[in-house]
């Protein structure tokens, strides 16, 4: 079911997308041009953060451990910069608007994928798929 693997990261994008919208409405120092500015910071930023912080935050531990992890804001702030720079219709004013901003997208990022997460289990037997649900009785399934 390769499929399922591409309607998430579909879904994770959306979700990002929808955390950068909402962040430039609340936040001063973050202005996005036109929803396709959005679409194209979502995913910068996606690649930034699957592929540059993991090697950011490996580079910085000892200094995230003298900090309690504290420097990882640092971080997630660099990583909304770097998208600033590389995509002409977003903007980022200054550190502290990207401190603020990476912390709101990552709570409405959190929020969005917790509330809409599957409850169900998709089993694949012999390239079939089903869903595994659960009998509770009382023709309750779960």
């Amino acid at each position: 079911m390769k499929s399922l693997g591409v309607v998430n990261i579909l879904f994770k994008w959306l979700a990002l997308t929808a955390s950068i919208m909402t962040t430039s409405y609340l936040v001063d120092g973050i202005q996005i041009a036109d929803i396709s500015s959005a679409f194209l910071a979502a995913a910068v930023l996606g690649i930034l953060n699957l592929f540059l912080r993991p090697i950011a935050i490996i580079l910085t531990l000892p200094l995230n451990i003298l900090s309690f992890g504290l420097f990882t804001f640092a971080i997630n702030a660099l990583m909304l910069m770097i998208t600033s720079k590389t995509i002409s219709g977003f903007e980022v004013k200054g550190f502290w608007a990207a401190v603020i901003g990476s912390l709101i997208i990552s709570i409405i990022s959190w929020v969005i994928n917790t509330l809409v997460r599957k409850k169900v289990t998709i089993k694949v037997e012999n390239d079939q798929a089903f869903i595994d649900l659960k009998n509770k009785g009382d023709d309750k399934w779960e």
